[in-house]
């Protein structure tokens, strides 16, 4: 028995998907800090168990027990302290892999600080963005050359910026090193109170409708994460779990901390400076992960190597987030390796809202049944729950009362307050934005934006962001389908549908294609792609327009931006 997760979690065995759905309860306790609660009591009951086992490109492995996190977060919160971070205070977090990911996202924890982490791969604008709307504080980042260059471009700009720190080697002049602050500092720590309910951790969107927003969790997000862990990712006490994620994407919480700490699980890191797919296969030869997570993406790239001479069969259970994958991909990787990929589905807003849990058998492109507590529906424009095969936006109806309190009697921070009878795993709000929240929440329900059908078996099936679905002579077309149609012939590697205007039906289907290596453009392929269309779905679906190009635009988490291609053919 898991002496943790049972506090929080009554009952964690299930004999089926619908007793796990009816039955699941979770409790969060009015003073719930993880890191106090979750990772130091680990350092209580279990000090030298392995938390985090660690490797990088020079293929070095490093493991770090609980008891060595909280020695080290508890340093590391006494060197915020004394370098001026108090309660609320914001720092952002720009450290790739490092194992200062942890021991500082733990501290800022203990101490109530608000936790932004950032991916390395962000410009001056943006840095100077992301500090001036969050008010960040204190920017600690890795030695990156080019990221370096961009924080000291940038931080003219950033109003509230007071200090930057570095993790490495390379501390440029009026920047200064918190590997050496942390190693100075007192490492006795007495608990500092807070609340489940206090803000813990921002991630700003993705951006793939516009600018990113702030997505405010408190610290209940750690147990809403269970879930993710025990029941999606199927994470075993003392095995080790390999999520593939830079540290700046919600992924990182959804799989690199929360519900696999609370399940015992050990953390792998893989802290690649460039992902190459040889790279990520060596590293799980090295980790040899009994569970393993990847975006999408991932999988794609796998497949195009040479497996036979890796070895797989440590892996007991594959899951794929991020984007849904299509079943040309998972057919294949299931071919070559024999693992079975089962898909899940959540935002930086929530933790998993489905999943093809371990009771349910895999329909590949499905994203599986709905996940408990959320009571996960399917609503038409009115409000009113679809059919079967109808598309509906995926809406959270179990989320607590839709309140809403001033932070520093600034009516513009107006947040939602999530009730004590709310699901754990879903965001407060978009942080200082209340016309954009209460348009994401009317009358207690969180409406995702995000797109889907319902089939016979209760599995969902993704279409799209609501933006992004196609009205085409009356017909709803959803991009997904028809992008996994288009992905199974060999002169695809990338593509992106959308909407393109039409004088007679409105809007019809454009597909934007990055071509396989020995392939070239022509008017015969074009008939080709669009006939193969027709035969793999519905021949209305099939795109009217073909675009070839060199690359599609992408946020820097690598997520397609139809929303940039459809506004340059609309213009």
């Amino acid at each position: 028995m898991n002496e943790i997760l049972s506090r929080y979690c009554p009952k964690t065995d299930f004999k089926s998907y619908e007793d796990f759905y009816e039955n699941y309860r979770c409790n969060v306790p009015d003073n719930f800090n993880f890191a106090y609660d979750v990772s130091d009591e680990w350092a209580a009951l279990q000090p030298e168990k392995i938390a985090l086992l660690w490797t990088d490109d020079t293929e070095e492995v490093k493991s770090f027990t609980f008891a060595e996190i909280k020695r080290l977060s508890d340093k590391a919160a006494n060197a915020l302290l004394a370098l001026g971070v108090k309660k609320g205070d914001v720092v952002m977090l720009i450290l790739k892999q490092r194992p200062e990911v942890w021991i500082l996202m733990c501290a800022l924890m203990k101490i109530g600080a608000i936790c932004i982490p950032g991916t390395y791969q962000l410009t001056a604008n943006d840095l100077e963005y992301r500090c001036n709307i969050a008010d960040v504080k204190l920017l600690i980042t890795v030695d990156d050359r080019e990221l370096l260059e961009n924080i000291a471009v940038s931080r003219k700009g950033c109003k509230r910026l007071e200090k930057i720190a570095v993790a490495g080697s390379n501390i440029p002049d009026g920047f200064f090193d918190i590997r050496a602050e942390i190693e100075k500092a007192d490492e006795n720590l007495d608990r500092i109170p807070s609340l489940a309910t206090d803000p813990m951790l921002v991630y700003f969107s993705s951006g793939t409708t516009g600018m990113p927003k702030m997505v405010l969790h408190n610290h209940s997000i750690a147990l809403g994460h269970i879930v993710t862990a025990k029941y999606w990712h199927c994470v075993e006490d003392n095995a080790v779990h390999l999520t593939q994620t830079d540290s700046g994407w919600a992924k990182f919480a959804w799989g690199k901390i929360y519900g696999q700490w609370i399940c015992g699980a050990v953390v792998g890191v893989y802290d690649t400076e460039k992902f190459t797919p040889k790279g990520m296969l060596d590293a799980i030869q090295r980790l040899r992960p009994v569970t393993f997570c990847a975006p999408a993406t991932v999988f794609r790239y796998l497949i195009k190597e040479d497996l036979s001479g890796y070895d797989f069969s440590f892996i007991r259970h594959t899951s794929v987030a991020g984007e849904p994958l299509s079943p040309e991909v998972y057919n294949k990787l299931l071919e070559l390796t024999g693992l079975e990929v089962r898909e899940g589905f959540g935002q930086s807003e929530t933790s998993v809202m489905a999943a093809v849990f371990k009771w349910l058998p895999v329909k590949p492109g499905s994203m599986g049944k709905p996940a408990p507590l959320f009571d996960l529906k399917l609503l038409d424009e009115d409000g009113e729950v679809c059919d079967e095969g109808i598309v509906g936006n995926m809406s959270i109806t179990r989320a607590g009362k839709n309140m809403y309190e001033i932070e520093g009697g600034n009516p513009d921070n107006a947040i939602p307050v999530i009730g004590a009878s709310a699901s754990p795993g879903v965001f407060r709000g978009y942080w200082k934005d209340r016309e954009i929240t209460a348009k994401s929440w009317q009358n207690g329900i969180y409406q995702t934006g995000d797109m889907a059908w319902r089939d016979d078996d209760g599995y969902l099936w993704f279409v799209g962001r609501n933006d992004d679905v196609i009205k085409c002579s009356g017909y709803r077309i959803g991009p997904f389908e028809v992008e996994s149609a288009l992905m199974e012939h060999p002169g695809v590697l990338e593509c992106a549908v959308t909407a393109a205007p039409d004088t007679m039906r409105g809007q019809v289907v454009k597909a934007t294609i990055v071509l396989a290596r020995g392939f070239s453009a022509s008017d015969d392929l074009i008939r080709e792609l669009q006939n193969h269309v027709k035969r793999v779905t519905a021949p209305y679906k099939y795109p009217r327009i073909v675009e070839f190009v060199p690359e599609l635009p992408k946020t820097i988490s690598g997520k397609i931006q139809r929303n940039k291609i459809r506004q340059k053919d609309f213009n």
